[in-house]
């Protein structure tokens, strides 16, 4: 995940001699709260620079640029505010359906993390206890019958600690949707946990901001663990 807020020309640059980014499936780019003006140019710059799919992860209905491949078309499932359950993808809809992006219907959860999130801020949202797994059980399958393509469960921006292995096998076993899985994911030990209980996608994104090379580790146990499942 890279926050526009914090990527430059420089910051890119560095990212493109590092071997684990040409490793990765994904590129989000997005966040709860973009506060300058460079969400576009940072989308226009991967798309120059970097063959992988590019994503938005909108943190409100400004966040589009055509230079992506895709969006994640994102309801807050998880809360009761009604501006990201429904209103903000309102005045979003009839832009993407003029668009040439991908939407990706996606069902947003957040979930306890230890600390305050961006995300449970801005939006004004109680998350997920963490040690309730069937609470985010039940919700992810509410999101699948509703229709949504995706699930996405998320610790937020700097989660202290992500989304336990439980949560996220009774997530696995309560849908059928792919499930992305984000927040907290600094180590190749969470991330192998987290893809092990169930985990489709997994998102790093605070981690690399503090150390990039933490990328690495991380794209290294992924590719050990595929060629094991081969």
């Amino acid at each position: 995940m890279i926050d526009p807020d914090k990527f430059d020309e420089n910051t890119g640059q560095a990212f493109l001699q590092m071997p684990a980014f040409t490793k990765v499936d994904f590129i989000f780019v997005g966040g709860s709260l973009i506060t300058g003006d460079n969400f576009g140019q940072t989308v226009q710059w991967l798309r120059q620079h970097v063959q992988k799919p590019i994503i938005i992860f909108p943190g409100s209905n400004m966040h589009i640029d055509m230079a992506a491949d895709a969006i994640l078309f994102l309801s807050l499932i998880s809360g009761r505010n009604p501006d990201f359950l429904i209103g903000q993808q309102i005045v979003a809809a009839p832009i993407l359906k003029r668009s040439n992006l991908e939407v990706l219907p996606t069902g947003y959860m957040l979930v306890e993390s230890g600390r305050q999130t961006t995300v449970s801020y801005i939006s004004n949202t109680t998350p997920i206890p963490h040690d309730k797994p069937e609470v985010a059980a039940c919700t992810a399958l509410a999101g699948e019958m509703l229709g949504l393509q995706l699930i996405y469960a998320d610790g937020g921006s700097g989660a202290e600690h992500p989304i336990s292995a439980k949560m996220i096998s009774m997530i696995r076993k309560s849908v059928d949707a792919p499930i992305i899985i984000g927040g907290g994911i600094n180590t190749p030990e969470r991330a192998q946990k987290a893809l092990q209980a169930g985990a489709d996608v997994i998102v790093v994104g605070n981690a690399i901001e503090k150390d990039a090379q933490i990328l690495e580790g991380i794209v290294d146990k992924v590719a050990e663990m595929n060629e094991e499942n081969n």
